[in-house]
């Protein structure tokens, strides 16, 4: 993990690999941002025209190498793009910031420390940066041959090892916070990225459910787990049926987070398919090599749990991982057959690779008995909402629009794209079954909403429930951007912590 420090002192006297600046895209050309004034000065002024001659515009994310001026201690200046230059005020969003910071640190990978020299107006500015670079500099390599070197095998260049901070007051209180909150929500969403990373012969359900006992056990979060035995007594048919056709057989994590000080309880609970397969509906060639990722809302759902242990949160929050791998077998659930869920309700099984919704719904149904506040649930659910947003944006459907409309909100200041969508009651009727009280199929068309619509039937009266479908932006098959990797992104655990942060504080609306 990046170290990541705070510093008042000159650019000049650092002793580092790189001092880290932004330009910003200009009406004429580029423009040396804020935080950078010393480094220009070095330069006579001049460090704008010398990124324009070297073909530099400020455009976001983009990085240019050059030369540091003489008397620094630092070799390099890497110039980093913002963006177009603010109309307003001459302040760069705080999202622009963690992407710049993400782009220079991911440039900067084999380079032991390196100088930020970005726009910092106050603590705020201060822990997006840290949040930037400690996310963009992420790597994974546990399974590359100098791997446990912390070394690429390939271009043998460790991830960045420290950033300091420039402008960042080392003693002020607020600023030590935000510090230490970057800290925390990026090691574990970090964290997370490796779960969703880690090859399913290695994290299956069982594997999962002891990733999460140890991290309890670390944090002082209590940590129950149900088996396959546990879960045939108490009739969590879901998730039995789910995973009854893998040697890996399925679990149910219980993680709870208490605060002595908390008025409200919220639940999160997480998809945790650590392979998908299909099952016996199985999925086409091309369809299963990123099949790992399939447990991404799980991993969110575990690493937000943490993060509010870590910080101390005065909220309870309670995370259910619902773990299952599904595969075909001469025991695997069929098309047809049909399924006691742990509600009592029964659930004709049209298409096994609808899955999802299954073991989420023994979940929902088991969270709903604690009446908390409020249920949230993520999971990688429907290639009909990768259809509908894209790659980049999560979907979030809720029984109450404030609600929907909150969490939305939240996502957007902690820099997630997401999108409020509905849950037209018509569709309801398409999941009507001749055989059981309901179907996990329904209408082809809007098939993201029919799968909300489903889940909502497990929620329990009266409880205020939100479904975050994170099929998109769970797993970047593209190239790096920003401050997101290749492979697993750790998908709405910003969103899930800056909830549980606002409950906290009786700001969520």
């Amino acid at each position: 993990m990046t170290a990541l420090t705070l510093s008042t002192a000159a650019a000049s006297g650092l002793r580092a690999d790189a001092i880290v600046v932004g330009v910003a895209k200009g009406a004429k050309g580029p423009v040396v941002a804020p935080g950078a004034e010393a480094v220009d000065k070095a330069y006579d002024g001049a460090l704008a025209g010398i990124l324009e001659t070297l073909g530099a515009s400020g455009g976001e994310g983009e990085v240019t190498k050059l030369p540091a001026p003489t008397g620094f201690k630092a070799p390099v200046v890497v110039a980093v793009g913002l963006g177009a230059v603010p109309e307003k005020d001459d302040t760069f969003s705080a999202e622009a910031l963690r992407r710049a910071a993400g782009a220079a640190a991911r440039a900067l990978a084999g380079a032991k420390k390196a100088v930020f020299a970005l726009p910092i107006t106050d603590a705020a500015d201060a822990g997006v940066l840290a949040e930037g670079a400690a996310l963009g500099a992420y790597a994974f390599d546990a399974y590359k041959e100098n791997g446990k070197n912390g070394k690429d095998a390939k271009n043998g260049k460790a991830p960045l090892a420290e950033v300091t901070l420039l402008g960042g007051k080392p003693r002020d209180a607020a600023y030590k916070a935000a510090l230490a909150r970057a800290t925390a929500v990026t090691e574990e969403l970090n964290r997370a990225r490796d779960l969703v990373n880690t090859p399913p012969n290695d994290l299956y359900p069982e594997a999962f459910a002891a990733v999460a006992t140890a991290a309890g056990k670390e944090h002082g979060i209590k940590v129950q787990v149900l088996d396959e035995k546990a879960l045939a007594k108490g009739g969590y048919g879901g998730i039995l049926g789910v995973g009854a056709g893998s040697a890996a057989a399925p679990r149910l994590v219980k993680l709870s987070y208490t605060s002595p000080k908390a008025a409200k309880h919220l639940a999160f609970v997480g998809k945790g398919i650590t392979y998908d397969s299909g099952g016996i509906s199985l999925k086409p060639a091309g369809h299963n090599e990123t099949m790992k990722c399939d447990m991404s809302g799980a991993a969110a759902v575990f690493a937000a749990v943490v993060t509010a242990a870590r910080l101390g949160l005065e909220v309870n929050v309670t995370g259910w991982l619902a773990l299952a791998e599904n595969m075909p077998s001469g025991s695997a659930t069929r098309p047809g057959d049909v399924l006691r869920m742990y509600s009592g309700k029964t659930v004709e099984v049209l298409n096994t690779d609808a899955e999802g919704r299954l073991v989420l719904a023994d979940a929902l149904w088991k969270a709903s008995e604690e009446k908390p506040d409020a249920i949230i649930d993520v999971a990688t659910l429907t290639g009909a909402m990768v259809l509908a947003l894209g790659n980049r944006t999560f979907g979030v459907m809720a029984n109450d629009d404030a609600f929907r409309t909150a969490i939305v909100e939240a996502a957007e200041e902690v820099g997630e794209e997401s999108w409020p969508m509905p849950l037209p009651e018509h569709l309801r009727k398409g999941m009507d079954s001749p055989t059981a009280d309901i179907a996990n199929m329904g209408e082809r068309m809007g098939g993201g909403l029919v799968a909300g619509l489903f889940l909502k039937e497990f929620v329990g009266e009266g409880i205020t429930w939100a479904h975050l479908d994170i099929a998109g932006p769970a797993f970047n098959e593209s190239g790096p951007f920003g401050y997101t990797p290749k492979g697993g992104t750790g998908s709405a655990v910003r969103t899930l912590v800056r909830l549980a942060e606002l409950t906290a504080t009786g700001d969520l609306g």
